[in-house]
């Protein structure tokens, strides 16, 4: 692991708990516990600047999948479209608000909380804005990030699909292929994220020692 002269910090390895020193490491290295040898952390090239980008394109195909419907269908001449929001208002009109719950918030609720957090947290490292509560949005987005399930939906959706094809006519929305894009721009911006790098950014800003475990 080659070290550089950037900033010091404490952190507490997630398998062992052992608590070491670790300098900052150059660009496209990874730091592991010199207990264990697990991953601490690692340092991706370009910064912040890649998860940025797609945490931009997914804020924008999360909008679009979200004002389009997902998918329109006819049924002896009858024509019904739904976004995605709808389809959770179908559940609340038919006098089942549980299910429309268990629709929405993971699939629209909690998506839109973690990508708008992000980008919030992620523009005020990248223009240096210093922006409030940055914190407190990182910590609350990375808690909530495994309760976001875009991806179960969509298996609900083809699965669906397979079953209505055969009684109606069904015509894919632009809302539809915006969050199946969408997925992906998703998964990509969250892989590119590495917490380190953004608590780092995030102390500079408020000149504090770097103590805590990764979350």
């Amino acid at each position: 692991m080659q070290i550089t002269d950037q900033p010091h910090g404490l952190f507490v390895c997630h398998e062992c708990d052992a608590l070491q020193n670790i300098s900052g490491i150059q660009p496209g290295n990874v730091a592991t516990c010199v207990c264990c040898g697990s991953t601490l952390f690692r340092n991706p090239n370009g910064g912040v600047e890649r998860p940025l980008a797609l945490i931009i394109a997914s804020a924008i195909l999360f909008l679009v999948a979200n004002i389009y419907p997902i998918m329109q269908i006819k049924i002896a001449g009858i024509e019904m479209s739904a976004t995605l929001t709808g389809s959770a208002v179908v559940f609340f009109d038919f006098g089942n608000p549980v299910l429309a719950a268990a629709v929405w918030i993971p699939v629209v609720f909690i998506p839109g909380v973690i990508i708008f957090g992000l980008l919030y947290v992620l523009s005020s490292i990248h223009f240096n804005m210093g922006l409030p509560y940055t914190k407190p949005i990182l910590i609350f987005a990375s808690r909530v990030l495994p309760f976001g399930m875009m991806d179960v939906f969509l298996l609900g959706v083809l699965v669906a699909l397979v079953k209505l094809v055969a009684l109606a006519d069904v015509l894919l929305g632009a809302g539809f292929y915006a969050f199946v894009v969408l997925i992906f721009a998703f998964a990509a911006a969250i892989g590119s994220l590495e917490l380190h790098e953004l608590w780092e950014s995030l102390d500079k800003t408020t000149n504090r020692p770097v103590e805590r475990k990764l979350l």
